[in-house]
């Protein structure tokens, strides 16, 4: 048993360099004297810090004798051992199942999910061979096969101590996670128990993760169908499931105008943040090998310099990863390589270019951008307008827990499962293609809000516009408390530029500009009409159903379904009064 006053008792070595979550983590820890202990911390927040810590503890108190880090992917075992060498603590991260025991030299070894389940012997060999702590990285990944899980058990089993971490301790699916509690919540359901949690909300009230903008971008999509019938949607709006996928798809067409369109914002982006943060980097996270190939040309050609492409069949990928995240280079592309636990921290900008659209996925996407190196450093992640993400964008605090006793594995409405494992495949082109056989013509695209801390900020503008430019032109460096109030100030300039460019625009050149209300489809109206009341409502705090049926007592006319374009018409020209005044 160990003291629960341990932290009074026996101060570690690197005390004073920690954070005060891990200092409480720590505690909790030893006070907890449990085998297994959950840790769930936001991305960015330091939990291998805080894993090597108490490793160093407790190898120093000689309750374990060797330490085996299990980490997700081939990159972040050399990341690992780096990170332990600087506590001195040794681990090979070259260790093979033909080798059966580290070299004597050794305090452990750094392995992976996939080496354990080739030949979980050799794994409990190591294990019942000394007194072992096993840090289980990511420790979800434990489900992601049944055989993988079967051979996470085994392989460690009989350790001594296990520490479980996980930015996202959920999973998409009900695979049970290795040695993680399951108990019953209000509704009898079997959830995910977490030992200590600390999420991206107090995180960044405490200064450790940087705030995150998501520059929402919508659009019109336009594509063929196998029947050969031509379809058109728009980003953003209540379509259903297989038209919000392809419309989505096309969207990320590299032969379209909205990836173009979008890079280019995202680039802008970038450049306004390197004038702060000289060496900041840009991600685009794509969906397969081909259309990532698409989108660093076309970065080439906006920015004259070559990205960085990262491949998951290349060999050299953790070795382009590593000289990305040292150099000054200003675009990465990846397919998967870059979506957990890699450690880039000069990244500042993301483009989500990737079909996925799993809670698990997105969240460890974006916890590649929130890393803080010093106050300040903020973070704008670029998103297609598709409700999922829009949710996800919204829901950035949220604390989600792995349910075993789900019924529906889709709420959202999309192929959750499906598009994850195309995606962990490279195979997410070809999955949707076989399931929604389509043909892209032509996307557009257009700024449509940002979203931070779930508040929604800005109207429609097209690209390159100084409307767009307000939300893409903010500073490089911003504190998180003042964020909310400048965001604010931009959307008040961005309709005192759109009122300005409307009233010197000579009316036969009207239909040329954003919006040209006698030439919209009845559904671009319904979308502009539904940004404005969001800006109303928010400007008001009213709800959204009451600055609707105000507008109908107003204007008259039926529910904004039926109305038609003229009537749709008369209520926006009446809101835009009312949010400029």
């Amino acid at each position: 048993m160990l003291s629960p006053s341990f932290p009074q008792r026996a101060p570690w070595g690197t005390a004073d360099k920690l954070r005060a979550w891990q200092r409480e983590a720590l505690e909790q820890y030893f006070q907890a004297d449990q085998r297994d202990f959950l840790v769930a911390a936001t991305p960015g927040a330091g939990k291998t810090t805080f894993a090597l810590t108490l490793a160093v503890e407790l190898l120093r108190m000689g309750e374990v004798n060797r330490v085996i880090v299990v980490a997700p992917t081939e990159h972040l075992k050399t990341q690992w051992a780096d990170a332990a060498a600087r506590v001195h603590i040794r681990l090979d991260p070259r260790f093979r199942n033909s080798h059966w025991a580290p070299a004597r030299h050794y305090h452990g070894v750094v392995v992976t999910y996939a080496q354990v389940a080739a030949k979980s012997s050799v794994h409990r060999h190591l294990t019942e061979d000394a007194r072992t702590l096993v840090i289980l990285d990511e420790v979800h990944h434990g489900g992601d096969a049944l055989s993988w899980g079967d051979a996470i058990r085994d392989a460690y089993g009989p350790a001594r101590r296990r520490l479980l971490l996980s930015g996202t301790p959920f999973r998409s699916d009900t695979a049970p996670i290795p040695f993680v509690e399951y108990l019953p919540d209000e509704s009898g359901a079997r959830v995910s128990s977490t030992d200590y949690a600390y999420g991206y909300g107090r995180a960044l009230a405490d200064g450790v993760v940087r705030p995150v903008l998501f520059h929402m971008y919508a659009g019109k999509m336009r594509w063929r169908t196998s029947a050969g019938d031509e379809l058109e949607a728009h980003l953003g709006q209540d379509n259903t499931k297989d038209v919000t996928s392809q419309a989505w798809r096309t969207a990320l067409d590299p032969e379209g105008e909205w990836m173009p369109a979008v890079l280019s914002a995202a680039d802008r982006r970038l450049s306004e943040i390197r004038h702060h943060v000289p060496d900041a980097g840009g991600l685009v996270l794509a969906t397969d090998q081909t259309v990532a190939r698409a989108y660093a040309k076309i970065l080439h050609s906006l920015t004259g310099e070559q990205p960085t492409v990262v491949l998951s069949d290349d060999a050299s990928a953790s070795e382009r990863i590593e000289r990305f995240s040292g150099d000054n280079r200003r675009w990465m592309v990846a397919v998967r390589m870059v979506s957990e636990g890699v450690d880039v921290p000069r990244l500042a900008v993301g483009v989500y270019a990737t079909s996925s659209s799993t809670p698990l996925f997105f969240a460890q996407a974006i916890g590649r951008f929130v890393r803080a190196r010093r106050r300040g450093e903020a973070a704008s992640v670029f998103l297609p307008n598709v409700p999922v993400l829009m949710t996800l964008a919204n829901e950035m605090e949220k604390q989600r827990d792995h349910a075993l006793d789900r019924q529906s594995k889709d709420d959202d409405g999309l192929e959750d499962s499906l598009l994850e494992s195309a995606n962990r495949e490279e195979e997410a082109s070809d999955a949707l293609t076989q399931e929604f056989s389509y043909q892209a013509i032509s996307s557009l695209a257009h700024f449509d809000r940002v979203v931070f801390e779930g508040q929604e900020f800005g109207q429609l503008a097209e690209p390159g516009t100084p409307e767009e430019e307000e939300f893409i032109g903010l500073p490089g460096l911003l504190e998180p408390e003042h964020v909310h109030d400048l965001l604010m100030q931009r959307q008040a300039r961005q309709s005192r530029l759109r009122e300005a460019r409307e009233a010197a625009t000579p009316p036969e050149a009207a239909t040329t500009t954003l919006p040209a209300p006698l030439h919209r489809t009845l559904r671009e109206q319904r979308q502009l009409l539904n940004s404005l009341v969001g800006l109303y409502a928010r400007q008001t705090g009213e709800p959204h159903g009451a600055v609707h049926a105000e507008l109908r007592r107003v204007c008259g006319g039926p529910a904004v379904a039926q109305a038609t374009v003229t009537q749709l018409q008369s209520r926006i020209d009446v809101l835009r009064k009312r949010v400029r005044s």
